[in-house]
């Protein structure tokens, strides 16, 4: 005879993405697990079941919010003609991802975990490396624009794509503390003024070191 375990009584998915709005609103450590359950509409047993653990559970959140927030502009990045306009494209739909009314502002994988103790090492190691992910695509995209003839073959990929994710990351802030989508798209429209200039001080500077 089978025994069969006592069949979940809520969903899973639905119960995930709450989870998600949680941390990404109040961040790792502003986020209990009376707070996850609240939210989630379910008893600590139940989520520990599904989830096994507070850590599981963020972590996983993160990668559902990758899945929907982290997409969208990374194929805006990669299907654009040129380098710029990857980056420009990018940049923007972060602007109206991290403005849209009704949700938490700015971006999740920037500002859920900002402190640290001994024990949330392991939140903030997984944070960086989904960060580092980031700055790797942008570089990637600024190589293939140096091999497609319009990104300079001097120019410093490494100190541009960490100068945009810094630009990125500012902005993910500025939403959280009220910047409208207009503010935003202003501090592009900086970047993109500015870019020419940019690059070729990185390929001078490539060019002395």
């Amino acid at each position: 005879m089978v025994v069969r375990g006592r069949p979940r009584g809520f969903d899973r998915a639905a119960a995930l993405r709450l989870a998600m709005e949680s941390f990404w609103e109040h961040g790792y450590e502003g986020t209990s697990i009376g707070d996850l359950t609240a939210r989630m509409g379910i008893r600590p047993p139940s989520l520990y079941a599904a989830f096994g653990s507070k850590e599981a559970l963020f972590r996983e959140a993160v990668m559902l919010y990758e899945g929907m927030e982290g997409e969208p502009p990374l194929r805006a990045l990669n299907d654009a003609p040129t380098a710029i306009a990857g980056i420009e494209a990018m940049l923007r739909a972060n602007v109206r991802s991290y403005t849209l009314p009704g949700r938490p502002t700015g971006c999740m994988v920037v500002l859920a975990a900002t402190t640290y103790t001994p024990s949330t090492e392991g939140i903030r190691d997984f944070l960086a490396e989904q960060r580092r992910a980031g700055t790797a695509a942008v570089e990637e995209r600024l190589v293939r624009g140096q091999a497609e003839g319009d990104v300079p073959p001097g120019a410093d990929t490494g100190a541009l794509a960490a100068y945009v994710m810094s630009v990125q990351y500012g902005l993910s802030l500025q939403a959280r503390d009220g910047a409208t989508r207009e503010q935003l798209d202003a501090v592009v429209d900086c970047v993109l003024a500015g870019w020419d200039a940019t690059v070729a001080a990185r390929v001078a500077a490539a060019g002395t070191g």
